[in-house]
């Protein structure tokens, strides 16, 4: 070695073979592939002189052909002990490190590089802090030995007994894998000092890493044994079915069960309680009942869309299109849904309310429902809820037998997709209770805006969040909706519609759809306005349109036959020739009295499938006073009839009547249509009029219609319903029609057109009603 020294104290130029990725200390024997030609050059010129050659690392490895400035000037002084020629042109060496060296100056570039050299490693007294900081760093060194198991425990044996610090350090480093910016800045370090403290801290940084490696390590060897462990248990346990003679394809299908909830992203709640029945379900005969119940569970919660949902898409003039063109009129029922819809649109937190259609058959509530889903794009769901008398069709049924299922409200959440559709709960007036429970009252948590995000089905045995779920339900009255129901909707009621609506209505919708569903093409058929008029008038009488889209039906039904037949023309309907396609006119249109009658009186009822006119008629007959009521009275219409009589006595004097008529004569009172059921106290001053009347034998007026109760003082008290009478009394040509004081408000809601046509009487009093409606005798 000292040879070799002095060799270079007198030579101190030399070769320089530049290393990619490298970089070697002195006191390192280390195996190195020459490939590149500068490399070549110098290490042949190395071998010439006397096997001496400088080693410096390049900057960046990824250079091919590094400039001068990408070379680092600190670089190790090192000897070849061993070269081979391999077949492909490279040649490997064995290379000792001898000492550190610095760059002076590059003599050549060309064919290799050539450099003068300062020769660094310079003798230095060895310190007490010296000595501390070597212990140190052997300490660190072992836990490093011990954490890093690519290294072998002898390797501590090659630093224990080096006494020299460079030396130590050099060692060490040519055992560990650092960076080649790290390895230069200890190589670039001459001082002992300096090395030992650079490479201690490196060290640390280097064994808080391996602590962390080793914790990841153990912690994915611990799941890797773990799930080896499962297999390894399971195929144990598949084995042993097997000899008991159980089915694999049952394991199988339990396996498959839990990988669907693991993919399904379910609420924890519910995932555990799916994991758990899945469990249940390894546990059983294969063949077991319970098993069936438990697979039917495990579908219905996969099944439900537990975080699905549709996003709204809504568009206030979209949807104001939508609600137009799917019906017309209703002016007053589409802006409050528009205004529904808007404050939708603004806010999503908001606890919206649950909208209640209230009016008679065929008017649209249900397409009402359609047009909404359709104008803010969410699914649609309709739920009939007529005749629905058990609990269970709402809570679903508890899972205590192979039949049990869930209720309504869940089926219907799964059948849409997404937790988030719009509901239409039709009928709502119809639900009926009996020992199986009231659907009413578990419908008040469907709802409740305050309580539906925790719906509880009795089958899912876990909350259901329903709180995103649009409602809106239909009834035909409101009055037989439990009170507690009704209080959680907002109710919209919808009277019917005008005549000039319906030939609108037919015109528009009914007889295009009907057209197409007969297979006919417009050019075939034709029909005017005045046949519609007429089929509306003398073949029909509701508030709806449903029974005048059956009658256009009809037609369309003897035209499709006459196309059959041959007829190559088109099939005009007139108002002359109706009754061809419809037969004989089943109503007469305008049903008052030709000319006045005594004791006979037009009221104005309200029912179910909206306005009618009602005939009173009263006899009086000799007798002992009894009070006859006849034609299928309900209970307040008896009162109301008995309030008329004892209003008619109390004024035997103002209308001259005999003092004790009530004693001689029996008054009978008979509504026609007795087959028909008939209540509510609207008839009464009707039933007065009638009463008074045939004791006066004063004629009543037979243009006038009325409505009203009666108290025994002969006040006029309000009554509902305004809109759906007057359009009967329109619809009956009707002159006059006689309503309380306080129904005025309610004759906003009538049409313009009808209001023009039709002469109001407003009443406090049955003394106005009287003059109002009696005829003075000629």
């Amino acid at each position: 070695m000292e040879e070799e020294i002095e060799l270079i104290d007198i030579e101190e130029e030399l070769p320089l073979l530049v290393l990619r990725g490298l970089v070697v200390f002195p006191h390192m024997v280390i195996p190195l592939l020459v490939g590149r030609d500068k490399s070549v050059e110098a290490l042949e010129e190395a071998m010439v002189e006397d096997r001496l050659i400088f080693l410096a690392a390049q900057k960046d490895e990824k250079i091919e052909e590094p400039e001068l400035e990408e070379i680092y000037p600190m670089g190790t002084i090192a000897k070849v002990k061993q070269l081979v020629k391999l077949p492909d042109g490279t040649i490997k060496i064995l290379i000792e490190g001898l000492m550190r060296a610095k760059i002076e100056d590059f003599i050549q570039t060309e064919p290799y590089f050539r450099v003068k050299i300062e020769e660094l490693d310079a003798a230095e007294e060895k310190t007490q802090e010296t000595e501390a900081l070597m212990r140190t760093l052997i300490n660190e060194f072992e836990e490093y030995v011990k954490l890093n198991k690519k290294l072998p425990p002898e390797t501590m044996m090659t630093v224990v007994n080096v006494e020299d610090p460079g030396r130590l350090v050099d060692i060490m480093v040519s055992h560990m894998s650092l960076k080649v910016e790290q390895e230069q800045e200890i190589l670039t370090a001459v001082a002992y000092q300096d090395r030992l403290e650079k490479l201690c801290k490196i060290l640390r940084e280097e064994i808080e890493v391996l602590k962390i490696e080793n914790k990841i390590s153990s912690k994915v060897r611990n799941q890797v044994e773990k799930r080896q462990k499962e297999y390894y248990l399971k195929e144990q346990l598949k084995a042993i079915k097997k000899e008991l003679g159980k089915d694999d394809e049952f394991s199988d299908e339990v396996e498959e069960y839990k990988a669907k909830i693991e993919e399904a992203e379910l609420p924890e709640e519910v995932e555990e309680k799916a994991i758990k029945e899945a469990e249940r379900l390894a546990q059983m005969p294969p063949m077991a009942s319970e098993g069936v119940v438990v697979r039917n569970y495990l579908d219905c919660i996969l099944d439900l869309p537990w975080n699905e949902k549709s996003d709204d898409r809504l568009v206030l003039d979209e949807a104001e299109e939508i609600l137009e063109r799917d019906h017309y009129a209703l002016e007053d029922v589409k802006e409050r849904i528009l205004e529904y819809l808007a404050v939708q649109k603004l806010t999503s937190e908001m606890k919206s309310p649950i909208l209640c259609l209230v009016g008679p058959p065929g008017v649209g509530k249900t397409s009402l429902g359609k047009s909404i889903a359709e104008a803010i794009g969410r699914e649609f769901v309709r739920l009939s809820l007529g005749g629905v008398r058990d609990e269970a069709e709402i809570r679903g049924h508890r899972r205590t037998y192979v039949g049990s299922r869930p209720g309504r409200i869940i089926n219907a959440v799964r059948d849409a997709g997404t937790k988030n559709p719009l509901f239409l709960l039709d009928e709502v007036d119809k639900i009926s209770s009996d020992f199986r429970g009231d659907p009413a009252s578990a419908l008040l948590e469907v709802l409740d805006p305050e309580q539906n995000d925790q719906f509880t089905d009795h089958y899912l045995e876990m909350p259901f969040d329903l709180s995103e779920v649009i409602f809106i339900t239909t009834a035909n009255v409101s009055h037989t909706i439990p009170r507690p129901l009704l209080d959680r909707m907002e109710v919209i009621e919808i009277a019917g519609y005008t005549e000039e609506e319906k030939v609108e209505i037919a015109k528009r919708h009914l007889l295009t759809k009907q057209i197409e569903n007969h297979g006919l093409a417009e050019e075939q058929i034709q029909l005017s306005d005045n046949a519609l008029r007429k089929i509306i008038r003398n073949y029909t009488r509701e508030a709806g349109v449903r029974n005048l889209e059956r009658k256009l039906a009809n037609v369309c039904r003897k035209v499709a036959k006459e196309v059959v037949k041959g007829k190559e023309t088109m099939s005009r309907i007139t108002i002359q020739n109706v009754d061809k396609y419809l037969g004989i006119e089943e109503y007469r249109y305008g049903e008052i009295n030709e000319k006045p009658y005594t004791g006979v009186a037009t009221g104005l009822a309200w029912t179910d499938t909206g306005g009618n006119i009602l005939k009173i008629e009263v006899s009086i007959v000799a007798g002992k006073g009894k009070l006859l009521l006849t034609g299928k009275l309900g209970e307040v219409m008896k009162e109301s009839a008995q309030a008329a009589l004892s209003y008619a006595r109390s004024k035997v004097e103002e209308l001259d009547l005999e003092e004790d008529f009530y004693e001689k004569y029996d008054v009978h009172v008979h509504v026609p249509k007795g087959a028909i059921p008939k209540d509510g106290p609207s008839a009464g001053i009707t039933i007065a009029i009638a009463i008074i009347s045939a004791l006066t034998e004063q004629p009543v007026s037979e243009e006038v219609a009325m409505t009203g109760e009666i108290t025994l003082r002969g006040r006029v008290l309000p009554v509902g319903g305004i809109k759906s009478k007057v359009l009967a009394a329109h619809r009956s040509e009707v002159k006059r029609v006689i309503i309380p004081q306080e129904n005025e408000k309610h004759l906003e809601e009538i049409p313009k057109e009808i209001r023009r046509e039709l002469d109001f009487k407003l009443v406090e009093h049955m003394d106005e009603v009287l003059a109002a409606a009696l005829l003075e005798e000629e």
